[in-house]
């Protein structure tokens, strides 16, 4: 979802204040969860026995957490939910994790079932962020086997707790993304999105439903996944995708909700751009209608708005309409490390979106060290990894990584779309 920028210390620019910043966390979980700089500059003073004294430390503390996701106090269970989300969200565990990845999988189904909101909050974000640990291949579909069942139970649970089911919305689809091994339940995934955010749409009359914002939040989250879920579908799937849903996306256009507003023109601006990707001369019947709307939110003066919400809205918009118009995008670059990356369109915007919603301030360490989300922006191997990434990858986790590459299926030929676009990589 849009949100403001922030600059982050290390001068890169991202998109909105990471999820489960240090701020949510107990004092507790970080005094045990100390972020990856703080183990190596203990190996600097100590040379490699420290570094492995602070290895070992640092997983005994997350094997700690690992045995307290199943406390029968909810604070020490959340608290070890959140300790382990900081973890992965600032290192690659590869290794530990592999190792342990049925028991964790066992904890966040526990949880996911028997916790109250925030506790299954956390085991869905625990689940992405285990995925992202794991990469595409055998390992994170196995996790995403037994989750995935208990995920479309909440997401489709009316009487569930609204919270869990927002969480599940944006998690269900980035699990999909890394781990769905097969393109037809990936259609399937979409359509339980789809029963949700269609229910915000406006009526014929332009008339909006009446709807609370917890829900709206809700169909905003699911209208997001279903938009990252487009960027890995088949040319065919994309064809009837927007025969029978672009006519009536920008229906979303006149919700009460600001950011389902932005969801919804950014989700539009996605639809044109890979529907001019499969055929240069795409053509939309209510064209002008829609540049019209877009144009009227992009300059948009209500006065029962609030100020913020217009500033953000129409700075989204004027992006959106250029889209529309001129199959323009704004790129930005992000810098990490010596390297770069240009977010140059709409889906490598949404991709970008979606993985920076869980790694949070993580995300530049991950662009770096991450194998998998390098793979899926098309950097190459890591350029610079330290001494400890590597010791936590160890051999096996390239053996494994050649292993699951068989796995891609679908993925592989959806990243095409990236490749088909000019990548900026270089150092500086």
């Amino acid at each position: 979802m849009p949100r403001a920028k922030k600059k982050n210390s290390k001068g890169g620019q991202h998109g909105h204040v990471h999820p489960f910043s240090d701020e949510d966390a107990s004092i507790e979980t970080l005094s045990h969860c100390s972020s990856f700089s703080d183990a190596t500059s203990v190996a600097d003073e100590g040379g490699e026995a420290s570094e492995d004294t602070a290895q070992e430390d640092y997983q005994y503390k997350l094997k700690g957490f690992i045995d307290s996701t199943v406390d029968k106090s909810a604070k020490t269970r959340q608290g070890a939910l959140d300790g382990l989300k900081t973890a992965m969200a600032t290192r690659i565990l590869y290794e530990f994790i592999s190792e342990r990845r049925m028991t964790i999988t066992d904890s966040i189904e526990r949880c996911l079932k028997k916790g109250k909101g925030e506790e299954q909050r956390a085991a869905a974000s625990l689940a992405c962020l285990l995925c992202i640990q794991l990469g595409s291949g055998i390992e994170s579909e196995e996790v995403f086997k037994s989750l995935k069942p208990i995920f479309k139970n909440i997401l489709a649970d009316g009487t569930a707790n609204i919270q869990a089911r927002q969480a599940v919305a944006t998690s269900l689809g980035l699990c999909t993304l890394v781990a769905e091994d097969d393109i037809l339940d990936v259609h399937a995934t979409m359509e339980c999105f789809e029963n949700l955010f269609t229910r915000s749409y406006a009526r014929a009359d332009g008339t909006c439903p009446s709807i609370n914002l917890q829900t709206s939040q809700l169909h905003t989250n699911a209208l997001l996944s279903w938009a990252l879920l487009l960027t890995i579908c088949t040319s065919n799937q994309l064809k009837d995708i927007l025969r029978k849903h672009l006519p009536k996306l920008p229906r979303l256009l006149e919700s009460e909700d600001v950011n389902m507003r932005i969801a919804a023109g950014e989700t539009i601006a996605l639809l044109f751009e890979l529907a001019r990707d499969m055929d240069a001369d795409f053509e939309f019947d209510d064209w002008d209608e829609l540049c019209d709307k877009l144009n009227a939110l992009a300059t948009d003066c209500n006065k029962h708005r609030a100020k913020m919400d217009k500033k953000k809205q129409r700075s989204v918009f004027r992006d959106v309409l250029k889209a529309v118009e001129e199959g323009d995008f704004q790129s930005e670059t992000i810098r990490f490390g010596t390297e770069r990356m240009t977010i140059d369109s709409w889906v490598r915007k949404r991709t970008y979106d979606a993985f920076r919603e869980f790694v949070g301030s993580g995300m530049n360490y991950h662009l770096q060290a991450n194998e998998f989300i390098r793979d899926v922006f098309e950097l190459g191997p890591p350029m610079l990894v330290d001494s400890a990434t590597i010791k936590a990858m160890k051999i096996s986790r390239f053996e494994r990584h050649l292993h699951n590459s068989a796995a891609f299926k679908a993925r592989t030929k959806a990243r095409s779309k990236f490749r088909d676009k000019r990548v900026d990589v270089g150092e500086f």
